[in-house]
């Protein structure tokens, strides 16, 4: 671009344009490589529960049964809304939010998921921290 100000076929105008896209999109793929990893991080640490550190609970303390019922439903739900953030991030970058619903859709799913993880992480230290101590992990 510098080459063509220079050589006069570029307007200096278009070219600040086009490096405004570019910081634009890198800004999108950077926000999206940020929430693939902690989506990522997220999804694993819901499954390394459901599928080892509950059903030890579950088998250690049956009463815990409605406790883990519930914080399992809640793993669903989050990855639900996981989801839903992801398909909102491609079609931003994907340039397909002209009159900006993409941008409301992604801002929307983002605020469910603090407000979901917010919740699920306090009644999941008010109920599991007790047992947890008493009967452990099982790892």
């Amino acid at each position: 671009m510098v080459d063509q100000v220079l050589g006069e076929t570029l307007p200096p105008g278009e070219a600040r344009s086009q490096l405004q896209e570019l910081s634009l999109r890198q800004n999108a793929w950077g926000l999206g490589a940020y929430c693939a990893s902690y989506c990522r991080l997220t999804t694993t640490h819901h499954e390394r529960e459901d599928l080892d550190l509950f059903p030890y609970l579950r088998r250690s303390d049956p009463q815990l049964g409605p406790v883990l019922d519930r914080l399992v439903e809640e793993h669903q739900a989050i990855h639900g809304v996981i989801e839903r953030i992801d398909e909102a991030l491609v079609a931003r970058i994907g340039g397909a939010d002209g009159d900006g619903a993409a941008t409301q859709r992604l801002r929307a799913a983002v605020d469910l998921l603090t407000d979901a993880l917010v919740s699920h992480l306090a009644y999941e230290e008010r109920e599991l921290i007790e047992p947890m101590a008493r009967l452990g992990t099982g790892w």
